[in-house]
């Protein structure tokens, strides 16, 4: 497993991708899994399903810099934490790669999506009439891909369930340009919440991610 980018954001948050080039079994052994983790392993089919989730917990126990072990659960809504360390993070998986997102102080989502044109099949399942009408067309797929990752990335940050791309967060107009950022909305209802969206391009991958700023 080769490190391929590591980014700090400011010094409490940092994010990393690395490219999956192990076996199961080369990964499984840099991990100290407890008997549930090992009878949740079992359920997943051998291939991508396994490697992505063994891949993540390699990457998160390199970012974390420990060897104690880390206790990584899920809640009711799917969202990772750790339950004996302070840390805020987030996961993510597309392909040949696995990404993880670690803060100290705050909430923190990202995502990694291989570039594919098929995402413009979809695009006005996730984005308004609004949101479609600032696409260029010179960089549409990335920037479509920047769309998705960013409201995914908001989405692993909130994670509560009953939210929609297209319903409850909105992003608005950028001009796509390989990397940048922008602001975006989460409206839950009772609740806004704003933030500033990141996202860059690496290795034909799309990096969407966020910290929830007002936390510190």
């Amino acid at each position: 497993m080769a490190l391929a980018y590591h980014r700090e954001i400011d010094r409490n948050t940092s994010f990393a991708i690395w490219k999956i080039e192990e076996s199961a079994d080369e990964l499984l052994a840099q991990l100290q899994l407890k008997e549930h983790e090992l009878s949740y392993l079992d359920t997943l089919i051998n291939g991508k399903r396994n490697m992505h989730w063994l891949s993540t917990r390699v990457l998160l126990r390199r970012m974390m810099d420990t060897d104690n072990y880390i206790d990584c659960k899920v809640d009711s809504s799917g969202k990772p934490y750790l339950s004996n360390f302070p840390h805020h993070i987030s996961l993510s998986h597309s392909y040949d790669y696995a990404a993880v997102m670690v803060s100290k102080s705050k909430a923190v989502g990202i995502d990694i999506e291989l570039v594919k044109d098929k995402i413009e099949r979809i695009a006005h399942k996730f984005l308004s009439k609004e949101e479609l009408d600032f696409i260029q067309d010179k960089d549409r797929i990335d920037q479509l891909y920047v769309t998705w990752c960013a409201k995914e990335a908001i989405y692993k940050l909130h994670g509560k369930r009953n939210i929609s791309f297209l319903e409850h967060i909105k992003l608005e107009p950028f001009e796509y340009e390989g990397s940048g950022s922008f602001d975006a909305m989460l409206n839950t209802g009772n609740r806004h919440r704003q933030f500033k969206v990141h996202y860059e391009k690496f290795d034909g991958y799309m990096i969407g991610f966020v910290a929830d700023d007002n936390e510190e």
